[in-house]
């Protein structure tokens, strides 16, 4: 349990008395909840930077002062990271006080073992609620209104609807967060489908309108299409779901499902889409996912491609192609549904003409996907630039490149197999 020092990565006699533990790390460890990586949280009355640099040196542990003004500090572990912040006010329950939600104010001192707990966060806990200690603390940190609807989804919790009014009444002043601290917390909705109802609230309540300018309803529903069209995929084709969870990049936290999520949020074209998200200060591997999806999705509705059409579209898409093939599920089966007669909330159940469609279209291409030997979607490639160069006698210009691609649809098609047969057919190409 987080709660108890000896799993801690640094040792109880490092902290002066008193010192208290607050936040995320005794809230999980009331509910039960555990982690892999722990993310702990102290308040110490006085000289909080002085502790963790001591902890910092004697643990040859990483230190980041994040605040000298209002001594913070992080000392980061291999398996942990453990923030030290000197105490708000002149006394615990004032620091409390200043906190965002009741779950997220109650502290635990490991000198005694004391659970202080001056706003019943405990209570609320056991409700499973969201409760803001104060409008005025939301107000502070305009960013706490969003993370309200985040942790919800996290926990699993509702908000407390006088909680909820007061997040509305306020939705204007997280125009005044930078976007990128706003872009985690929509990142975490976006990464699974628990977020997905907490993230329409977030919009209807009037959170997303400065990050999401064209966002409508009809988006916010796309979102729960995608969710709905992960799930059948998964059913067929588990790989196809554990693709979906994968990160973009090591270094990049978005999953290629949040990435085909985000495609529902911006402007349907790609160019305009791509302006959006630069503003939202996502990263060029981020961007180019989302404007990829959007870019190829009328490529995936094609009955019938003939294996050259098949070739290019695997290169484009590349990794991108789960997210476009969950995203292309979606939307089809929305405009299907809400064709049909039934209530826009039930527009995410897949329809039979949905069915009938993956089956068609989706299915081989996907099967070709996950097939890593297969040709069509992951060329081997029988000659490079470098070689054709040389045996054709000819300068490095672009037509190497079309030279390339010829031959691999030729390699695809069967029509060749060696690399005596591609340099014959890409001299044949350019002399003809």
């Amino acid at each position: 349990m987080v709660l108890a020092p000896e799993n801690w990565p640094f040792s109880l006699e490092f902290l002066p008395q008193p010192a208290y533990m607050v936040g995320g790390a005794v809230r999980d460890a009331i509910l039960g909840r555990t982690r892999e990586y722990l993310d702990l949280d102290f308040v110490i009355p006085s000289k909080a930077v002085k502790v963790a640099r001591a902890i910092a040196h004697h643990y040859k542990a990483g230190f980041v002062l994040l605040d000298a003004k209002r001594q913070i500090a992080r000392v980061v572990f291999p398996h942990a990271t453990a923030d030290f912040a000197q105490q708000e006010g002149d006394s615990l329950e004032i620091d409390l006080h200043r906190r965002d939600f009741t779950v997220n104010a109650i502290a635990y001192n490991p000198h005694t073992q004391e659970i202080i707990d001056p706003l019943q966060g405990y209570a609320d806990l056991q409700q499973g609620i969201l409760r803001m200690v104060s409008p005025a603390n939301l107000e502070d940190d305009p960013l706490r209104l969003m993370r309200g609807y985040r942790q919800a989804a996290q926990l699993g919790f509702t908000i407390e609807p006088a909680t909820q009014a007061a997040i509305r009444s306020l939705a204007s002043h997280i125009s005044k967060v930078a976007a990128e601290r706003v872009r985690v917390e929509i990142g975490y909705l976006l990464s699974n489908s628990q977020g997905t109802p907490w993230i329409t609230s977030a919009w209807e309540d009037g959170l997303l309108a400065p990050f999401f300018k064209n966002a409508t309803r009809e988006n916010l529903l796309k979102l729960a299409a995608v969710d709905t069209a992960a799930a059948l995929l998964t059913q067929t084709w588990q790989q196809l779901g554990a693709q979906l969870q994968k990160y973009v990049r090591d270094s990049i936290k978005t999953t290629w499902l949040a990435i085909a999520k985000l495609a529902c949020l911006v402007n349907p074209d790609p160019e305009l889409a791509e302006i959006e998200l630069q503003k939202l200060t996502y990263s060029r591997a981020e961007i180019r996912g989302v404007t990829t999806a959007l870019k190829l999705l009328p490529q995936f509705q094609v009955v019938d491609m003939s294996l050259r059409e098949q070739y290019f579209l695997f290169h484009d898409a590349d990794i991108v192609f789960p997210a476009t093939a969950v995203l292309a599920v979606a939307l089809n089966n929305l405009v299907e549904a809400m064709s049909s007669d039934k209530p826009l909330h039930t527009a995410v159940d897949i329809t039979e003409e949905t069915k009938a469609r993956i089956c068609q279209v989706l299915a081989p291409l996907i099967n070709r996907y996950l097939n890593p030997d297969d040709l069509v979607a992951h060329p081997t490639p029988l000659v490079n630039g470098k070689e054709l160069i040389i045996a054709l006698d000819i300068p490095a210009s672009p037509i190497i490149g079309q030279l390339l691609r010829e031959v691999g649809v030729a390699q695809a098609e069967g029509k060749i197999s060696t690399a005596t047969e591609a340099i014959a057919f890409a001299r044949q190409l350019l002399d003809g």
